[in-house]
């Protein structure tokens, strides 16, 4: 779902090269994904990173939960995914990572997990309502959901929104200190559903 925009019912995909402009060294070294998903993830869970463009979270997800876990790496483009899995390879973590390619309007994956990643992506989904109703339905009761929006295109207001209806869904919504780059949460399902 990276990169969509939706204006007068057309959808716009910027190109996948767009994302090594934010998805580079840099990145990595700045915002190591290991180190903003450690506190959740954990050795043998099942992980899906909606919007995961090159691969950062999913490659970070994949070294925590380790040969036991899984993680889908979600993406509307095609490329993004090819790359995505090229990456892993060379970071070792091939087997961990299976590939989903969604559509503009669904994620459509068909299984449930214990946590879901949407790193910098659902301010560019056509219904925000809709996808984080169905990142609800995909999680486990007691699921983890660890959102991020760049703090470049998304105003704090804005990210306030999404997290109120996150909330009006049914997630517990933890706000989490900014980053150099990012506005955080970490959302959870409750136990009981």
């Amino acid at each position: 779902m990276s990169n969509v925009v939706k204006s007068n019912d057309s959808i716009h995909v910027c190109p996948w090269w767009v994302a090594y402009t934010f998805d580079n060294w840099l990145r990595r070294l700045v915002d190591p994904a290991e180190k903003a998903l450690g506190r959740w993830v954990r050795p043998g869970m099942r992980v899906l990173d909606f919007g995961c463009g090159l691969g950062h979270y999913s490659i970070g997800a994949a070294k925590l939960v380790g040969d036991g876990g899984e993680v889908v790496a979600v993406d509307l483009q095609e490329k993004m995914l090819e790359i995505a899995l090229k990456r892993a390879g060379k970071a070792g973590v091939a087997g961990i990572i299976s590939s989903h390619q969604c559509s503009a309007e669904n994620i459509g994956y068909p299984g449930k997990v214990d946590f879901v990643i949407a790193g910098n992506v659902i301010h560019e989904t056509p219904d925000q309502r809709v996808v984080l109703r169905e990142v609800y339905n995909l999680l486990v009761p007691g699921g983890g959901f660890f959102f991020t929006e760049p703090r470049n295109h998304v105003r704090a207001d804005i990210f306030e929104r999404e997290l109120k209806t996150a909330q009006d869904i049914g997630f517990l919504v933890e706000q989490l200190p900014v980053s150099f780059m990012a506005r955080r949460a970490y959302l959870r399902k409750p136990d009981n559903h």
